[in-house]
C-alpha cells in the first residue's frame, strides 16, 4: 500500500484537497451511499439491519478486492443522528487508509456528523485535485428538516468558483439528491428542487464529465445534458424503480466502482452482495 499525502489549501472561498496521483492515470473510486445506520446495532429500517449489512457490504468489496484510490460517502450515513452511529461508519472502514470524501443526506445531522467525521481521516471539502487530470466537486444540497434538496446560492457559486479554476481538468460532481428525475413519482418529489439552477451552472463549462449522487436508493447510470449521472444501490434497502407509489426493492445492497481516465472517459459498474440474506419488508409503505 503506498503513502497518501493530502493538502488542504483555500483558494477564495474553496476548501481543496489533493490526492495525489499514484502509477496510474487512472483513478478508482468506491461509492458507498445511504448507510442509514443506527446506535443500536440491532436497528433496522423496514425489515433491514443497517449495520449488518453494512458490514456485510464492506466485507464483500474486501474479499473481491476491489481497487480503489478513494472512497466517496454520498450522505444518509446516519438514520438516526447520534454520534454513535456516525463512528460506526469510521469504524467501518477503518482498515482502509484510502481516504474518505463525505458529503451530507437529507437524514443526516450536520452537527453530530462533522464532529465525529472530522475526527476520523475522512476528508469533507469542496474540490479535490485527483491526480493530473480530475476534480471532484463536492456539494451539499441538504435543506434541513425536509427529504426533497436544493443547492444554495453559495453552492452554487462554490460549483462556478471550482469549474473556473480548474478549467484544464475533467470534472466530476457530487451531491446527494439527484439532479433528474429518476423515472419514481413518489420518489421524484423529493429531489433537487433547483436542478435547473445547478444545470444552467454546468452548462457554462465544458469540463464536467459527470454527476454523481445517493439519495434513490437504486443504481442509476444514464446521460443528461451530455453529461453522465449516476447513482449507486444503498447499503440496506433498495427502493423499486420506475414505480409511482413507495415501494421496496428485492435487488440485493451494494455500491459502485468509478473509474476516470486521463481523457475525460468514465468507466463504471455496481456490485452487490449476493444471496437473500438483506430482504425488506415488502409490505412497506413508506419511512
Amino acid at each position: 500500500m503506498h503513502e497518501r499525502v493530502f493538502t488542504i489549501r483555500v483558494f477564495k472561498t474553496l476548501r481543496i484537497s489533493h490526492l495525489p496521483s499514484q502509477h496510474s492515470q487512472t483513478v478508482r473510486l468506491l461509492q458507498i451511499t445511504d448507510t442509514h445506520l443506527f446506535a443500536d446495532p440491532y436497528g433496522c429500517l423496514l425489515g433491514v439491519n443497517t449495520a449488518a449489512s453494512f458490514q456485510a457490504v464492506v466485507g464483500e468489496i474486501q474479499s473481491s478486492q476491489v481497487e480503489f484510490d478513494a472512497i466517496i460517502a454520498t450522505g444518509d450515513i446516519s438514520q438516526d443522528h447520534t454520534a454513535e452511529s456516525y463512528q460506526r461508519f469510521v469504524d467501518g472502514i477503518a482498515h482502509w487508509s484510502q481516504p474518505c470524501f463525505w458529503l451530507p443526506g437529507n437524514h443526516d445531522y450536520q452537527q453530530e456528523m462533522h464532529s465525529i467525521l472530522a475526527q476520523s481521516t475522512l476528508q469533507r471539502c469542496d474540490s479535490v485535485l485527483v491526480g493530473e487530470h480530475w476534480q471532484l466537486v463536492v456539494l451539499d444540497s441538504q435543506v434541513k428538516g425536509v427529504p426533497h434538496g436544493r443547492l444554495s446560492d453559495e453552492q452554487l457559486s462554490l460549483l462556478d468558483i471550482a469549474l473556473s479554476t480548474n478549467k484544464d481538468r475533467h470534472t466530476l460532481v457530487l451531491l446527494h439528491h439527484h439532479p433528474l428525475p429518476a423515472g419514481s413519482a413518489w420518489l421524484d418529489q423529493h429531489q433537487l428542487h433547483n436542478q435547473e439552477d445547478f444545470w444552467a451552472v454546468v452548462e457554462k463549462h465544458n469540463n464536467v464529465k459527470g454527476v454523481v449522487c445517493g439519495h434513490i436508493h437504486q443504481a442509476l447510470d444514464t446521460e443528461h445534458k451530455g453529461r453522465r449521472v449516476m447513482a449507486a444501490p444503498s447499503t440496506c434497502i433498495q427502493f423499486k424503480p420506475d414505480s409511482d407509489d413507495f415501494a421496496l426493492d428485492s435487488t440485493n445492497p451494494g455500491w459502485r466502482e468509478i473509474e476516470l481516465h486521463q481523457d475525460g472517459t468514465i468507466i463504471t459498474h455496481v456490485g452487490r452482495l449476493k444471496g437473500t440474506e438483506f430482504q425488506p419488508d415488502m409490505n412497506s409503505t413508506g419511512y
